[in-house]
């Protein structure tokens, strides 16, 4: 076994064309260090349909160039056999570490297949790569970031043609040419014979952008502005420029990028802390509404004042607030959502006699639905324009929230009141989320196992009327691993994350609502539920 490891490990090393890898794994291999040795070696990283994303190093089971080489290799096979032989493959890449040297990679690779690449002028915002592939009529794009991952981690999201990312059977079929790769001295690699785009590709995107907003609308809103030490600034400032909205007060220690994110645990405003510096800022400022991209600028949070401080707008909030701006604006067309969303925009949607779609987790399906107007997810992903970019946009996003605070702003409303009245026309929505991240990935198994074979019949003394395995899919969604609980006035949803090592759980209750007045109550009882059932579900599942 030992000597199989060694002899595996040298034949990578062997092959590795980079040489911080390869001195990095030599040093292993010196060291003798079996444990470290086994873990780079166990296997491959596994191409799936959010691509691949992993911790940078050396060997199989890290990203770094070789891994890389391989993926664009076996995409360029997979587009050959498919039918786009001597097709254009755009390529974008985020400032993390290696970014630059994966694009530079994918486009060599790309030419050496007989494909066209093109590579975007510099580190750019995932939704820029998104809306090229269909501007410039590309057979496939790859967009390399690791989205809001820690620092340590790089990926790599292959759309095609549609300008959707890959869904089954795409992503197997690419694994499998992947796979069929012998060796990274079969693979060609000019060092030249792609092209670098220049700025008429972000130029027209930015043209775009101005779509999303309505003609004349007010433009009044001031907002605070972090881009989290990635790639969002220089595209919302010259959105926001564009659109003659008031220019937006940047956190300066967040705005550059920057691959290390010093200032965050994790660069995800999400997480705990990630907002800290743009609340101090708007603290200062005063300003109608804090805006936050994250590192690759394809998800939006927004945060308001409310009372004496800040707080983050939950996905869900944000996500019904634009729903019911495009419905007052005229808007037709489907509105979407992720079965793990808030059922409050199927609620808006109704109401409005607009047809409404659920698809299963992750822009890859919102953005395939057909007569897509308007697609949400709960994780601060928007899709306003999907004309321009099929797939989660956090720039044009923060336009519409902006445009919408504006017109409030004018009435003598905000964000908030608008919220509450969401609540009494629709009963109010409250959404929660427990998310527990592990070291060891069978403890995710053995949560999901235990909830197959001894299912909960009530949570927080709401009877469970539906309990539904999704791998087994329904008549409207394809299978994943997930299991969804309808209650009486309430909805569980339970799966492993698709991205990270963790088992997210998402929780929804509805609390009917008279009138205003009845607010505060139903708050304090949607809090009281959410908390139990967290409780309960946690004991259930053993976590």
């Amino acid at each position: 076994m030992h000597d199989d490891l060694m002899a595996e490990a040298s034949a990578w090393l062997a092959e590795d064309p980079d040489p911080e890898t390869r001195d990095e794994l030599a040093k292993l291999i010196e060291a003798g260090d079996v444990k470290e040795l086994s873990a780079r070696f166990s296997g491959t990283l596994q191409f799936g349909t959010a691509g691949l994303r992993g911790e940078l190093g050396a060997g199989p089971t890290r990203m770094n160039r070789s891994v890389v080489i391989r993926a664009a290799a076996g995409l360029a096979a997979y587009l050959k056999k498919t039918g786009h032989a001597g097709g254009l493959v755009v390529i974008g890449y985020d400032a993390r570490h290696k970014s630059a040297d994966f694009a530079r990679d994918t486009a060599a690779v790309m030419t050496g297949a007989g494909l066209r690449a093109a590579v975007l002028p510099r580190p750019l915002p995932t939704p820029v790569l998104a809306f090229a592939i269909r501007h410039l009529g590309a057979v496939a794009g790859v967009e390399v970031t690791a989205s809001h991952n820690p620092p340590r981690d790089n990926g790599y999201k292959v759309y095609l043609g549609d300008g959707s990312q890959i869904v089954p059977p795409a992503d197997a079929e690419i694994a499998a040419e992947i796979d069929a790769i012998a060796s990274l001295n079969d693979v060609p690699r000019p060092d030249s014979g792609w092209e670098i785009l220049d700025d008429a590709v972000l130029d027209a995107y930015l043209a775009r952008t101005d779509a999303v907003l309505a003609a004349g609308s007010p433009r009044t809103a001031r907002t605070v502005y972090t881009a989290m030490h990635g790639v969002g600034k220089d595209v919302l400032l010259a959105a926001f420029a564009r659109a003659g909205f008031p220019e937006p007060v940047l956190v300066a220690e967040q705005a550059e990028p920057d691959p290390d994110f010093p200032t965050v645990a994790f660069p995800n405003p999400e997480e705990p802390g990630a907002m800290d510096l743009a609340f101090a800022q708007a603290r200062t400022t005063d300003p109608d509404l804090v805006i936050a991209n994250d590192p690759d600028a394809d998800r939006c949070a927004v945060a308001v004042k409310d009372g004496e401080d800040w707080r983050m707008l939950r996905g869900d909030e944000v996500g019904a607030l634009l729903a019911a701006h495009l419905v007052r604006r005229g808007a037709t067309g489907v509105f979407a959502e992720s079965i793990v969303s808030s059922s409050l925009l199927g609620r808006i949607a109704e109401k409005a006699n607009l047809p409404y779609e659920e698809t299963l987790t992750g822009f890859k399906w919102i953005a395939r639905v057909d007569g897509l107007r308007y697609g949400y997810e709960e994780a601060l992903g928007y899709c306003v324009d999907p004309e321009g970019v099929r797939d989660k946009d956090g720039i044009t996003a923060a336009l519409l929230i902006t445009e919408l605070a504006s017109v409030l702003k004018e009435e003598g409303r905000t964000l908030l009141d608008l919220l509450d009245d969401l609540a009494v026309e629709h009963g109010l929505h409250a959404t929660d989320q427990l998310s527990v991240r592990v070291q060891d990935l069978s403890l995710i198994a053995d949560a999901m196992g235990r909830l197959r074979e001894q299912p909960p019949t009530e949570l927080a003394g709401l009877a469970i009327v539906r309990a539904e395995d999704l791998t087994r899919g329904t008549d409207r969604l394809p299978p994943t691993d997930g299991l969804r609980y309808t209650l009486d006035g309430a909805r569980v949803i339970v799966r492993p994350s698709g991205t990270e090592p963790k088992l997210k759980c998402y929780l929804e209750v509805v609390v009917p609502v008279a009138d205003h007045a009845a607010l505060p109550a139903a708050r304090a009882r949607a809090t009281e539920l959410l908390t139990t059932i967290k409780r309960d579900l946690s004991a259930a599942a053993g976590i």
